[in-house]
């Protein structure tokens, strides 16, 4: 086609791939295109859409035209949308040039995009705007068509090794131009002082078609991970989003291009600020959205990582590093750092209580951990421990303070809030305690806190907020500054840049924090203790399920009200799977914070006082008083995620049960009309042979009455008539009511009829089984001993 003809197809074409912004045209669905369930068309989108592919050879070609593409400011994220509407420039070199007021009719601001950053933005804006496809929940995230295309876009464009292969060119050696500097269509105002993207020096005074190869390398690299961050990492709060923009001069240019808006719209600030508000956005984040995240953040480690080592001589390595070394360089602080630590304190305030969360804490703990995916191996070694980290790091780790400390404690006060004895959160517990029990990665955090907490000596407060942010003097190549050598001035830009000024540090290693990990190290011991009462809960009713249980129900069957955990379904292995988790985490914790054997010997018995005699139940945590116990907010909490619980059991006469599913209603009531006759007709017979020492006596007490339940009654002061038949020897028959003994009864009465046993036969052996049954029960509880006798 030719290229005019190929410029009216291009927004079909993505449009038709990605799907429409609105999300109700789905296109090709590539979140939800497997290679297992439709292997033709994953490898043809593969193919279609990769690197090198023929999409990609239509967008360089259109590039080369300088062909422009508008895209609605509305769908961008909610706080750019709201700074644009407001006439206030983001500081993002992505949006500068490119904001357009719409043509005659037109029904909103446009950006203005070469075909590169069309195509990558409809790609990076997909993973959004299709949230409602009804077959994403049945996927794998990680072998989606979407996924793979993320990580081949990633490897391309930002390699580890080598640099970026130049896009393939229609005419024989010629070039594709970058994009060259165009004049605003809208009169903005920045945050702050003047931002220049990192290709200042290489390309924003070069105009010419035949652009420097270099500078084309670093346009697209550039260009592809500043899409991918603001479309993934920028939808937050307002608030947030103007705290990110710490230092007071930012703050006073949004305040007073607020002001000079609503003095145009003839209302007050306060309305116009109001009006930005309205611009949010309720961002709830998928897991397969964090899964995607998380591939950026390992990719950008290794591509940091990948970094040649610097030369000796300063002078010789500013006229030698290309490009993309200076941008392996600053990749994650200058791009990365701010939007995904106020992403990840989105997910960790907002993220549910249950085990998805497991996504949020693998890529935060991707970040923490640059080491992991540094090119140098481990020495192999035959013991399995843990690989200490180098003090290489110390630098990152102290760049990045807030991601280690402020995010522990946020965890820590999520793993206070959840159900503990879930196999789940507790692998999740374990993940992080291991973490950060890495060998001397809590002493550098410690030491990162202490350089922050120095006092300032030599630097003015305002000269330090003017310095902590490496975007107000502009890019991080162009103008390079001296060389910073005090650490503490490096952490201290890091916080205050984050947080802002007045921010309250609470340190990690305090003793806030370490009361809180000492609260989690009690819900610890009792979530253990907890399994171990689930497990031998469970162990004891496969015991008990005997098949002379089937023909009569124990008093724990009809009284006790015992509430399963998700682990009586799950079986012993996840039992004691979470226990070894647990355990792990707790020797982690105490490594972490130093706790000594005495606070966890003292842990222990608090946790063990509310354990009952047989050291299995546990009450709730509650305070007596002259009306009785009253329940503590430790104990509402653990009441209501199923620690801990009252042992409410029905003590009235088994007889006057309420009926249950079990059983039948109509055998219930004539079987208990039919035993009440008995015993009002035998009742002085019955008591006879209970008062007997002999082995009849004994037979007749142990199945004829309930001394526990006698006792209660006959000394309670709510029961008047303590002479009344139904308080002694009785019989009951209410076991035959039940639905399983009825069909255990037909079983026996079917195979006996196969063996051409009649009927009165029949009932003769199951006679003779339960008054054999009778005898073996009176031997082991009446403790019959017949030399006495």
């Amino acid at each position: 086609f030719s290229l005019e003809e190929l410029h009216g197809i291009f927004p079909w074409l993505v449009e038709s791939i990605f799907g429409s912004l609105d999300g109700i045209i789905v296109g090709w669905n590539l979140r939800c295109l497997q290679g297992r369930t439709n292997p033709n068309e994953y490898s043809v989108a593969l193919d279609f859409l990769d690197p090198s592919g023929p999409m990609m050879k239509l967008v360089y070609k259109l590039q080369a035209e300088e062909y422009r593409y508008d895209f609605p400011v509305s769908y961008l994220p909610g706080p750019v949308k709201a700074s644009i509407q407001e006439q206030v420039l983001p500081e993002c070199s992505l949006y500068h040039n490119k904001v357009q007021f719409p043509s005659s009719g037109g029904l909103g601001l446009n950006l203005a995009l070469n075909p590169f950053e069309y195509y990558m933005f409809y790609f990076a804006i997909s993973l959004i705007t299709q949230k409602n496809s009804p077959a994403t929940h049945h996927v794998s995230p990680s072998n989606s068509a979407y996924f793979i295309l993320v990580d081949t876009y990633l490897k391309c464009f930002l390699p580890t090794e080598g640099s970026v292969l130049p896009p393939p060119s229609s005419n024989p050696g010629g070039a594709i131009p970058s994009p060259t500097p165009r004049s605003p269509a809208v009169p903005f105002s920045s945050y702050g002082m003047h931002h220049t993207s990192l290709l200042k020096r290489h390309i924003a005074h070069q105009p010419s078609v035949n652009a420097d190869p270099a500078s084309q390398e670093i346009w697209r690299s550039e260009t592809l991970l500043q899409i991918f961050v603001e479309m993934w990492l920028h939808h937050y709060s307002l608030e947030m989003y103007q705290k990110m923009q710490s230092p007071h001069v930012k703050l006073e240019v949004l305040h007073y291009r607020l002001s000079i808006s609503s003095k145009h719209h003839g209302s007050p600030a306060q309305s116009s600020y109001q009006a930005l508000h309205a611009y949010q956005e309720s961002f709830k984040p998928t897991e397969e959205h964090v899964l995607v995240v998380r591939l950026l953040v390992k990719h950008l480690h290794a591509f940091s990582n990948s970094l040649k080592p610097e030369p000796l001589s300063p002078s010789a390595h500013s006229h030698t590093a290309s490009p993309l070394e200076e941008f392996k360089r600053v990749v994650i602080p200058r791009f990365v750092q701010e939007k995904l630590y106020i992403f990840l304190q989105h997910c960790f305030g907002h993220w549910p209580l249950d085990a998805s969360f497991r996504a949020v804490l693998e890529m935060w703990l991707s970040y923490l951990q640059p080491w992991r995916y540094a090119p140098e191996k481990p020495p192999q070694s035959t013991e399995p421990l843990p690989r200490s980290v180098s003090e290489k790091w110390a630098a990152f780790i102290q760049e990045n303070l807030l991601m280690y400390t402020k995010l522990f404690v946020g965890f820590l006060n999520r793993a206070l809030r959840t159900d503990l004895v879930s196999p789940k959160n507790a692998l999740m517990v374990f993940r992080v305690a291991k973490v950060f029990a890495q060998p001397n990665l809590a002493e550098m955090i410690l030491k990162g806190e202490q350089l922050f907490l120095e006092p300032e000596l030599v630097i003015p407060h305002r000269q330090h907020r003017l310095f902590m942010s490496p975007t107000l003097g502009g890019s991080f190549l162009s103008s390079r500054s001296p060389a910073v050598t005090d650490a503490s001035f490096k952490v201290k830009s890091h916080v205050y840049s984050l947080e802002g000024q007045d921010f309250q540090y609470k340190q990690m290693f305090g003793t806030e924090v370490r009361n809180l990990v000492l609260k989690l190290a009690q819900l610890i011991c009792q979530a253990q203790q907890t399994a171990k009462s689930i497990s031998d809960h469970s162990a004891e009713t496969i015991a008990s399920q005997s098949f002379f249980s089937w023909f009569r129900f124990t008093p724990s069957d009809m009284n006790g009200s015992y509430t399963g955990n998700d682990l009586d379904e799950i079986g012993q292995d996840s039992i004691k799977k979470t226990d070894e988790y647990l355990e792990k985490a707790l020797e982690y914790l105490c490594q972490i914070f130093k706790l000594s054997e005495a606070q966890l010997t003292q842990m222990m018995m608090k946790c063990g006082t509310a354990q009952d005699e047989n050291g299995k139940k546990q009450l709730p945590d509650c305070i007596a008083s002259e009306n009785g116990l009253i329940l503590t907010p430790l104990g509402r909490y653990q009441i209501i995620n199923g620690l801990r619980r009252f042992e409410v059991q029905y003590q009235g006469d088994a007889e006057l049960q309420p009926i249950r599913s079990y059983e039948s209603a109509a055998l219930v009531r004539l079987l208990f009309r039919l035993s009440s006759v008995l015993n009002q007709r035998f009742a002085d017979q019955m008591e006879v042979l209970c008062s007997r020492e002999d082995f009849l006596g004994r037979l007749c007490r142990y199945h004829l009455t309930d001394p526990h339940l006698i006792q209660k009654i006959r000394y309670s002061p709510v029961v008047k008539d303590r002479t009344s038949p139904n308080w002694g020897p009785r019989i009951s028959l209410r076991f035959l009511a039940s639905y399983r003994t009825l069909t255990s009864l037909l079983m026996i009465y079917f195979l006996a009829s196969w063996f051409h046993i009649g009927p009165v036969g029949c009932t003769f052996i199951i006679l003779i089984g339960y008054f054999l049954y009778a005898v073996i029960m009176t031997f082991f509880f009446e403790g019959w001993k017949p030399h006495e006798h």
